[in-house]
């Protein structure tokens, strides 16, 4: 029976290119109900048309041309659901030219899944993208063993990919589970146990997935609102944002980072409904009444509470993703939250290689395409910012060059 609350579990699914992500996307629609048979149908007409047989890939694919049409690719957004709960599954394209679409949906994510072929094992995407998985604090990903068809279920072959994944993953300093032998082509070991793998007692994936907790909210947490914009109605000042923690009532008095203001919220609204509290995840508009500007690009903090910090220096961690590389002292622009400032990379104190996992230069002049550093940015104005642990709303940015984002990393300190 399902029980699904209507609240989304978001899930990246990672893997070097041809391991077979796309199939196990479209087994895992299939085996959960979640394509209509007569879209079903319709698509394997479509092969039998064109003189192809029916790949469940094609699912997949059917969905990305759906939704990307005349769009450049990107990391796509799948729904699905188990008989305990509604999943988003966050597509991201394993190439390595689309790496920064897979930083894009891997910072959105509550879980991940890291698919491997079991004939390949573990290859160069698939180290990256485990380095980026942990960059991102997704730290226990769902290991899938794909294509066991291809390897005649044999028990040593999974083994031999377990090995590696350890290696892998004690470098990172990632958990996770036995990895899940599946063959998504032919659905073993998806949604239901198979008879091809007796020798695993471990759970089905969609079993493995239905046990991945969902991050506490921080609604408990100090209150961080950054400001996206200002409305002026019926003589009031509205400030509009999503609460990034914590929460917010009438009559709460809080401060207005940067700088030393404090502000009085006299009403909340939503959509013209007027509220009486919100709290972390929602968007609201905010009555306030001080004497202090506001502008977008501020932050909203308790004022009883210890506040976020206010600095023209970070501390980051960051991957490069540009073809040209990153060149201290270069004119960049720093975005977090809803805050902008120029700035530039005065330090590069560590670069290392995100495929190979060895550090490659203490004090480096440049950071290369793929390359991962421990950096120090000099904003032009002050910036407020967390680490990414405590807020991710304020410990994650990027970095622009003319308009383009060049890298994409997360506030250390």
């Amino acid at each position: 029976m399902t029980t699904t609350t209507g609240e989304f579990f978001k899930v990246v699914i990672v893997g070097h290119v041809d391991h077979g992500k796309s199939t196990l996307i479209g087994r895992l629609l299939h085996d959960t109900g979640t394509i209509p048979p007569d879209k079903l149908e319709t698509i394997r007409q479509a092969c039998a048309d064109a003189g192809q047989p029916f790949e469940y890939a094609y699912i997949t694919d059917q969905i990305r041309e759906e939704r990307l049409q005349g769009i450049t690719l990107d990391t796509t957004q799948i729904f699905f659901r188990s008989a305990r709960r509604d999943y988003v599954i966050i597509d991201a394209p394993g190439h390595r030219e689309f790496l920064k679409h897979m930083i894009t949906g891997a910072s959105q994510a509550e879980g991940a899944m890291l698919v491997i072929d079991a004939r390949e094992g573990v290859r160069e995407q698939t180290r990256r993208h485990a380095c980026l998985l942990a960059f991102l604090g997704l730290r226990a990903p769902v290991i899938v063993v794909n294509k066991m068809d291809l390897m005649d279920f044999h028990e040593d072959a999974y083994i031999a990919i377990c090995r590696e994944i350890t290696e892998l993953f004690s470098t990172l300093d990632l958990t996770a589970a036995a990895p899940i032998p599946i063959a998504a082509a032919t659905g073993d070991n998806v949604a239901a146990p198979s008879d091809h793998l007796r020798w695993y007692a471990g759970p089905t994936l969609l079993e493995a997935l239905d046990t991945l907790p969902k991050p506490a909210p921080l609604t408990d947490a100090p209150l961080r609102l950054p400001v996206q914009d200002i409305y002026h109605v019926n003589g009031m000042r509205i400030a509009i944002g999503q609460l990034a923690s914590g929460r917010i009532a009438d009559g709460d008095c809080l401060r207005l980072l940067p700088g030393e203001g404090e502000v009085t919220v006299t009403s909340l609204h939503e959509f013209g409904r007027e509220r009486h509290a919100a709290e972390c995840g929602e968007n609201v508009g905010l009555a306030l009444a001080g004497d202090v500007a506001v502008r977008r690009g501020q932050v909203i903090a308790a004022r009883d509470a210890v506040l976020p910090t206010v600095t023209r220096e970070v501390y980051g961690a960051l991957c490069w993703l540009a073809d040209a590389p990153l060149e201290r002292e270069e004119p960049l622009t720093f975005r977090c939250a809803t805050q902008e400032a120029p700035c530039r990379v005065t330090r590069i104190a560590q670069r290392m290689d995100s495929a190979s996992l060895l550090f490659c230069e203490e004090d480096a002049p440049q950071l290369y395409e793929t390359e991962i550093g421990q950096v120090v940015i000099a904003t032009e104005r002050p910036v407020i910012i967390e680490s990414f642990a405590r807020t991710p709303a304020l410990g994650r940015f990027v970095l622009e060059r003319r308009g383009t984002i060049v890298a994409g990393g997360v506030v250390i300190c």
